[in-house]
C-alpha cells in the first residue's frame, strides 16, 4: 500500500525523531495505536504519520479494523454489524474515522472484529496509509 502523500517532506528534529524509535515494536514497526501516540507527542497530524515514518523507513503495522498487520480478531458483533449498517444505510465502504467514532459506542477491537469479519470496507486510514482498501481479503482465511 502507497501512502496518501508520497511525496509529503516532512522535517523532524532529532527529538521527534527518538520519540518515533523510542515507541516501535519488537520488529521495528510502528504500530497503528502508537502511532496515533507518537503524532500527538511530536506534534503532527495523524494523517502525517504514513509519510513520515516511510521517510525513516519504518512500517506502520497491525491496524486496529484488521485491514493490515496480524492483530487476532473475535467473532464479529452482530449488534455493532447491525448499528453501522443501519446508521449508514447499507454502505459497503466506511471511512476509517467513523469506524473508531463507532468504537466509543463499544470498544475499538469489537468494532475491528466486526470490520474484519464481515462485507464492510475501511477507506480513508486517518493516519495516512491508504484511501481505499485493495482486494478485501475473505474473512474465512485469517
Amino acid at each position: 500500500m502507497s501512502s496518501i502523500d508520497d511525496n509529503l517532506n516532512i522535517k523532524l528534529d532529532n527529538i521527534q525523531k527518538e520519540l518515533i524509535l523510542t515507541n516501535l515494536d519488537e520488529d521495528g514497526k510502528l504500530s497503528c495505536l502508537k502511532a496515533f501516540k507518537v503524532a500527538r507527542l511530536i506534534g503532527k497530524k495523524p494523517n502525517e504519520m504514513s509519510a513520515i515514518t516511510k521517510s525513516l523507513g519504518i512500517k506502520i503495522t497491525n491496524c486496529e479494523l484488521g485491514v493490515f498487520g496480524k492483530i487476532k480478531f473475535q467473532d464479529p458483533n452482530i449488534e455493532v454489524y447491525n448499528r453501522l449498517k443501519q446508521n449508514y444505510m447499507g454502505h459497503k465502504q466506511l471511512e476509517c474515522k467513523v469506524l473508531w467514532d463507532e468504537a466509543q459506542n463499544s470498544t475499538l477491537r469489537t468494532v475491528g472484529s466486526t470490520v474484519k469479519n464481515s462485507d464492510i470496507e475501511v477507506t480513508h486510514c486517518q493516519l495516512g496509509c491508504f484511501r481505499e482498501r485493495k482486494g478485501h481479503k475473505d474473512a474465512s482465511k485469517s
